[in-house]
């Protein structure tokens, strides 16, 4: 809401007047470079441009029904033009002075004008529709061509568009006039501070009344779309209200700089727009939310002047009383409704007359509308507590009365807290909201019973079992158990509007647009779009009965599958979950990920069709077969290399051993064989690695293999003689040993080391099948999904080999094999290798490379597990303390302390309009290592992640980040100023700039203090900033910037031992340059805080000179007489009234043009950009 969509820039200065087109996509615009520009707002271009008009173009109008512009201007003309041939079709000619307005009416063919001449103008154009509707092919007039050589248009052959009537009775310049949209009336408003009301009909036009109370300008005026009311705003800085019927005043609203130009309303919600000085307002007349209450399946509200009953089983809506209503505009529509269905009588609260409540008994059996009488009292909210029992609350003097049904008091009472309303709690209790909590207030006892930090409560919904409760502010919600615990907080960008309770302990909840549901763990999602706000009452299987605004109930159809799925996944009811499944067409990607989340990998396998996500997520629960079947669908060197991974976790060696031939990686291939005692395949390996060359592969396989002759016939090939002489004398190879001394040329052998072990091969403790595995059980969602039938297994290590053996053949190595390879040796893979003729290389022989174990599955659960039904069921996981930190804490700084990175910055871009999070980055990761701590475990394991906590009742992070720690920073930042350190000074401020957003405090005094730090540090920064900036000018090249610079910083609010050194460098740095005047000012400021008596001296010695010569050489920028803010971006000075921007973080005031950029002072926040405020306190 009030978010920026779009700039057009194509005007050549201000733009006064827009239109938008009823249906079309299409607006229109006129301004000061006497253009009219018609744009698509869908293509964001214009389409083209009107030319015409010879001054400045005040208004614009679209025709209901032709393709008709209206165009008023200061030219004196009213213009029309066809928007779709692009020409004008008529020039309305009479006014003489600037035209201020043109209007269509909304249903005849009429125009209305208003001119600075003092008249308004009413003309019929039902000519020009009856000339274009009976020759719609024919070609348009060009009214430019009709124009004489002087430039004036032709009237007197022109009946197209006649004056009809001119009305006259305003003594000044008339700024507005428009139509009733129903009635023959017309509404003016003028310099005059009056508003005209005229009649018309056939023949004649007149004044009817004029309403009086403005004291300057009336700019805009218009009548209320479906009541009797008028509006106007004026240069007084007020709207007014006025009752059309009797003319006078209804209500004012003022606004404390800015006057008031121009007003509109919206053509279908109950909203009006003005604009003023400074931007724009949009605001609603008057309550649009029905006050309401429920009990079992009847829904009483209140409508016009009925209080009326539906009943949700039987549809059956009926008047039941009348109640008393003031004139709309003037008495506020109620605020709450209260219903006791032991004695069957409600209680009416409104803002009318400060706060009233009225009870009314209501009539047995159905009700026909009549009259009852009613018992009325003062009180700004009333709620039943007892079956004969209300309580009244009076803010003014924060006391709670408890009443019974005669209305006379029974009990008085005032709590410890500032409350702010009153809500219905059952039995005895009541629950009181304040500005930051909730207090659960025991009436008997006149205790708190319980108390819960939430800030703004708007509204309060139970649960039909009164065992959960949801409170909803503006844009939070929070639900809490009935002991005030909270269970958790839903934080929402678009206004919240109401809520109710699904049976089974779902909360729902609507937005402006949206229908929405949240589970009390604190997930939330949309389930449906609506196109108008409603008010929800009650949700019935899959409808949600609703109010909408004009007070008429409403049923809309919702699919309630995705919550009451989740739902059922949260508490564990399975059987729930698998019907979902079963019966619903449950396929998305929130719905994978929220299974995925919650740990249940199994099911989310169940809905994705996906190769590769069927792979991931059966990687992730560990289910072999199928993540064998999608790797080889997918057949990637990443998926065979997870598949491994898994593979190695569970200890299935013949699927690792599948993987790693399919991604060719034979070292690890040697070693696995090396682990399982595969001594056979080891020599295949051997063999492969001669075949590739590869000669640090032959050496590992023959070590793994515990072959000395070929580790030294290796060696020797390789001519490595010294270390080929040292395994062959090592292990008693005496001739090999001789044979190598001598082919090396040595006479005597060399010395040996005389203490070494031989380098045995391990013994292999199992040599066949999987590694042994712990016995579990089938999943519950596993055996419900299948339907209890076996799992398929992988492939057989045989069907493995054969599928593999394309791309095995086409490696630098080795075939794929089978058995009939195993028996008659080896030829396939060799016929691309050109061997010659003559002795050969000995390719020829058998290498005798392994084969696959046959007949062993891929990890099926009955072969490597045991039985399919039996064993351990291992626990799920539980709720990281991560998670948790961020369902019970709406701080960024909690966030990120969780590692919630994500939901940090969006929290403070919501918060605070924060952009820059470079400067934060450093401190979200402190927070975020200062949460935990690290144990070490076992050598092999990762150390143990614990949570540190700051509190023991609720779970939630350590914050390093403390106000004592801000207030010591704090003093050295004041130190260093007062010691004329500005740059450590100025980074000290912008620091605990950066600290504040991150500190988390526990009391509201010390939100308080983190404010007012915020002020300080922002007042700071500017000065120091415009005190370095000052000292790296020339006084002599600008001497007037010098000045200003010295005397704005003394405007700065600084501690009074700094403001009185500002004030001395400003006396002395104006002095010097010639401005007495000023030095003389700075001086009496300084003397009226009481300085030292050095300081009072020198003071008094310069006024003293200065008053000699009271002149200033130097112009500047400065009165000293008018307030003003400084802007942080040019550290000029924004008098009162003028634009400003401000930056929603340290409030630093900014000139307009800076909105949208990064405050300088900051340097986190973006000026001009809405914030909700920052949170220090959960």
């Amino acid at each position: 809401m009030g978010t920026l969509i779009d700039r057009f820039d194509e005007h050549e200065g201000p733009v006064r007047g827009i239109a938008f087109h009823p249906t079309q996509p299409l607006f229109v615009s006129g301004g000061d470079d006497y253009k009219i520009k018609v744009w698509n707002w869908k293509t964001r271009r214009c389409l083209f441009t009107l030319n015409g008009h010879i001054d400045y173009i005040r208004t614009l109008a679209f025709h209901h029904e032709s393709p008709w512009i209206l165009s008023a201007s200061d030219d004196q003309t009213i213009r029309i033009w066809n928007w779709q041939s692009r020409t004008c079709i008529s020039i309305l000619t009479g006014h003489n002075h600037y035209v201020m307005s043109a209007q269509f009416h909304p249903k005849d063919d009429l125009v209305v004008s208003a001119s600075l001449d003092q008249t308004i103008r009413v003309w019929d154009i039902s000519g020009l529709r009856k000339k274009h509707a009976s020759a719609p092919g024919s070609a348009p007039v060009d009214y430019e061509a009709r124009m004489g050589p002087g430039g004036q248009a032709d009237i007197f052959g022109n009946t197209d568009a006649v004056v009809k009537y001119v009305l006259e009775g305003h003594d000044r310049a008339v700024n507005w006039a428009t139509f009733h949209p129903n009635l023959p009336l017309i509404v003016s408003s003028s310099d005059d501070r009056t508003v005209k009301l005229w009649r018309m009909n056939e023949t004649r036009a007149w004044e009817v009344d004029t309403c009086r109370g403005h004291y300057n300008n009336v700019s805009s005026v218009l009548f209320h779309p479906r009541q009797d009311l008028i509006l106007s705003d004026s240069e007084d800085k007020t709207i007014r209200i006025w009752d059309m019927n009797k003319r006078t005043a209804l209500q004012t609203f003022r606004r404390e700089h800015d006057r008031f130009w121009i007003l509109t309303a919206h053509p279908e919600l109950n909203l009006f727009a003005a604009g003023h000085d400074t931007g724009l307002i949009v605001f609603k007349l008057e309550r649009e939310r029905p006050a309401h209450a429920i009990h079992q399946n009847m829904l009483f509200y209140v409508k016009d002047k009925f209080l009326r009953s539906y009943d949700f089983t039987s549809a059956n809506d009926v008047p039941v009383i009348t109640i008393r209503r003031g004139v709309t505009g003037q008495s506020t529509p109620p605020r709450s409704l209260s219903y006791n269905p032991a004695e069957h009588c409600v209680l009416i609260t409104s803002a009318h007359d400060g706060g009233i409540y009225e009870l009314y008994s209501l009539p047995r059996g159905q009700g026909t509308g009549e009259s009852v009488e009613s018992k009325r009292g003062a009180g700004q909210a009333a709620v039943f507590v007892a079956r004969n029992r209300f309580a009244v609350l009076d803010k003014a003097t924060q006391q709670i009365t408890i009443k019974d049904l005669k209305n006379e008091a029974v009990k008085q009472f005032r709590p410890s807290v500032t409350v702010l309303d009153i809500f219905y709690a059952g039995g005895k209790n009541m629950l009181l909201t304040t500005t930051t909590s909730v207090v659960l207030y025991d009436t008997e006892l006149r205790t708190s019973v319980a108390e819960l930090t939430v800030n703004g409560v708007r509204y309060v919904v139970w649960s039909p079992d009164m065992s959960m409760v949801a409170f909803l502010s503006k844009h939070t919600i929070v639900i809490a158990n009935k002991e005030l615990e909270q269970l958790c907080m839903i934080h929402e960008t678009i206004k919240i509007k109401s809520g109710a309770w699904d049976e089974i302990g779902v909360f729902l909840y609507s937005t402006l647009n949206h229908i929405k549901y949240a589970l009390p763990q604190g997930d939330n999602g949309i389930i449906r779009t609506v196109e108008q706000p409603v008010y929800l009452t009650k949700v019935k299987g899959k409808n949600v009965l609703c109010l909408d605004r004009d007070g008429k109930v409403r049923a809309i159809a919702i699919d309630p599958t995705e919550y009451r799925f989740k739902l059922a996944l949260v508490r564990k009811n399975y059987n729930e979950v698998l019907h979902l499944i079963r019966t619903n067409n449950l396929v998305g990607q929130s719905i994978i990920a929220y299974v995925q989340k919650k740990g249940y990998p199994e099911v989310a396998l169940h809905f994705v069709k996906d190769a590769k996500t069927r792979f991931e997520l059966a990687i992730e629960c560990g289910n072999l077969p199928v993540a064998v079947e999608t790797a080889q669908a997918l057949d990637r060197e990443e998926s065979w290399e997870k598949l491994a991974l898994e593979a190695l976790k569970q200890g299935n060696h013949q699927v690792l051993e599948m993987a790693y031939q399919r991604v060719r990686n034979f070292e690890r291939l040697s070693f696995l064989y090396l682990i399982t005692g595969n001594t056979e395949k080891l020599r295949r390996m051997l063999k492969i690695a001669e075949r590739r060359n590869d000669t640090m592969s032959q050496y590992h396989n023959a070590l793994y293999l515990g072959d000395v002759e070929e580790q030294v016939h290796l060696l020797k090939d390789v001519g490595q003689l010294p270390l080929a002489y040292l395994a062959a004398k090592t292990h008693g190879l005496e001739d090999e040993a001789a044979k190598i001394l001598e082919q090396a040329g040595l006479d005597s052998p060399p010395t040996l080391p005389g203490e070494g072990q031989l380098l045995k091969v391990p013994t292999p403790l199992l040599r066949q099948g999987n590694w042994p595995q712990l016995s579990v059980s089938r999943g519950f969602f596993e055996e419900g999904l299948v339907g209890g039938a076996q799992i398929t297994g992988a492939p057989t290590e045989p069907q493995v080999m054969q599928e593999v053996g394309g791309g095995w053949a086409d490696a630098e190595a080795e075939p794929a094999y089978t058995p009939a390879d195993a028996a008659g040796g080896i030829t396939a893979g060799l016929a691309d290798l050109d061997v010659g003729e003559g002795e050969g290389w000995g390719l020829e022989d058998d290498l005798d490379l392994p084969n696959a174990a046959p007949g062993v599955s891929a990890g099926s659960p009955t072969e490597a597990n045991g039985s399919s039904t039996g064993g351990y069921q291992p626990p799920a996981a539980g709720t990281p303390f991560s998670d948790v930190w961020v369902r019970n804490s709406g701080l960024a700084a909690d966030h990120a302390a969780a590692g919630a990175f994500d939901s940090a910055m969006q929290l403070l871009s919501r918060q605070i309009g924060a952009a820059n999070f470079a400067p934060l980055q450093p401190l979200f990761l402190r927070a975020w290592q200062a949460s935990r701590v690290y144990m070490p475990t076992t050598a092999s394991l990762a150390p143990l992640s614990l949570p540190l906590q700051r509190n023991v009742d609720r779970p939630l992070p350590y914050s390093p980040f403390k106000l004592s720690g801000l207030l010591t920073k704090l003093q050295e930042a004041y130190a260093a100023t007062t010691s004329g350190r500005f740059s450590d000074a100025l980074a000290l401020f912008k620091i605990m700039l950066q600290y504040i957003v991150m500190t988390v405090v526990a009391r509201e005094d010390e939100v308080a203090e983190i404010q007012q730090l915020v002020d300080s540090c922002r007042e700071y920064i500017i000065g120091l900033q415009m005190e370095l900036n000052r000292r790296g000018l020339d006084p002599a090249a600008e001497p007037n910037r010098n000045v200003e610079l010295a005397a704005y910083f003394t405007h700065c609010q600084l501690q009074p031992a700094h403001l009185q050194l500002s004030l001395q460098a400003a006396m002395g740095c104006c002095f010097k340059a010639g401005n007495f005047i000023m030095a003389s000012h700075f001086a009496q400021r300084l003397l009226e805080m009481n300085p030292s008596q050095t300081v009072a001296q020198r003071a008094r010695t310069l006024q003293e000179r200065a008053q000699q010569n009271a002149t200033d050489a130097v112009t500047v920028d400065y009165d000293r007489y008018n307030p003003f803010s400084l802007c942080g971006s040019t550290f000029t000075p924004i008098y009162r009234g003028s634009p400003a921007a401000k930056c929603p973080y340290c409030r630093a005031s900014h000139k307009p043009e800076y909105a949208g950029k990064l405050c300088a002072i900051c340097e986190i926040s973006t000026v001009g950009s809405a914030g909700t405020g920052l949170r220090s306190m959960v």
